[in-house]
């Protein structure tokens, strides 16, 4: 894809919307609308006997570009940035947002128009409201000890292929909820990674977007009810290495790890961590 106007439509989406021009029918689409703010407009949808959502971004200007720059983040300029993340999270089998269609037109990226459609989900959780009853409801060790192997294991997988998330918390997982979650099938159960439209790909992730995404995630699980040994269920997971090298060789790097998640935490609590899984940097 890479000229100045391209569209694809899976065969179901296709048939939903005609002959109408893809572009013309993302920007006349109706429904429940999520978000609507700088040039990017979120809603679901329905069209035939299917449920979906659609990611419609219609250019956020010059002016929204160089502010951003200027506060040293990169703008969201289109669809693509989450097509693309989709795109490679499938290919090393991490469950993600299903693509029902995809396009792109203009060069120009303050006025580019791009849209992307992707299957609801549908009888979801996230992991944050999944997991919120836990300090008083505690899972069994087994289910415990599960999650967060896989948490560990779509982690290092992500980052290995060297893509990183920049949103990388507990409630952008979604657990399918379609029959009741036990220790006995949590291994299989779909669990989707989502909100990818700053996602990062490159063939290595530098270390300091690593860390980012880690401290998000270590942050989002401070108040549900972990230990210190649950951490370093994941960082042995994460790392594939026994704990006594990890603290040994990798100390640094996840004292950085902390500081992330305790400055993210101290900016939404205004307070330290105090919970039973936190490993104080400062010690």
């Amino acid at each position: 894809m890479s000229d100045s106007r391209q569209a694809w439509l899976r065969a179901d989406l296709a048939q939903a919307w005609g002959e109408t021009n893809p572009f013309a029918a993302a920007q006349a689409q109706q429904g429940t609308v999520y978000r609507e703010k700088e040039g990017r407009r979120t809603l679901s949808f329905n069209a035939g006997e299917k449920s979906y959502f659609l990611k419609l971004h219609q250019g956020v200007g010059w002016k929204e570009i160089i502010k951003n720059l200027l506060q040293g983040r990169l703008p969201i300029l289109g669809a693509s940035n989450e097509y693309n993340a989709i795109r490679a999270l499938e290919k090393i089998d991490i469950d993600t947002l299903t693509i029902a269609g995809y396009g792109k037109r203009g060069l120009n990226p303050a006025q580019q128009l791009s849209f992307l459609v992707t299957d609801e989900l549908k009888e979801i959780e996230s992991l944050e409201d999944f997991c919120k009853s836990w300090p008083q409801h505690p899972p069994s060790f087994s289910m415990k000890q599960q999650l967060i192997e896989r948490l560990a294991d779509i982690s290092r997988k992500m980052h290995v292929a060297g893509i990183n998330h920049r949103d990388y918390y507990l409630c952008h997982f979604l657990l399918d909820m379609s029959a009741a979650v036990s220790e006995q099938n949590i291994a299989s159960k779909k669990l989707s990674l989502m909100d990818l439209h700053r996602a990062q790909i490159r063939a290595r992730v530098p270390q300091r977007w690593v860390i980012k995404d880690l401290g998000g995630l270590y942050f989002s699980a401070l108040d549900i009810g972990l230990t210190k040994r649950d951490i370093f269920r994941f960082m042995r997971y994460y790392r594939q290495k026994k704990l006594r090298e990890i603290l040994r060789s990798e100390a640094r790097f996840w004292r950085k790890v902390a500081q992330r998640a305790g400055q993210i935490y101290t900016r939404d609590n205004s307070r330290q961590p105090s919970s039973a899984a936190w490993i104080d940097p400062a010690r």
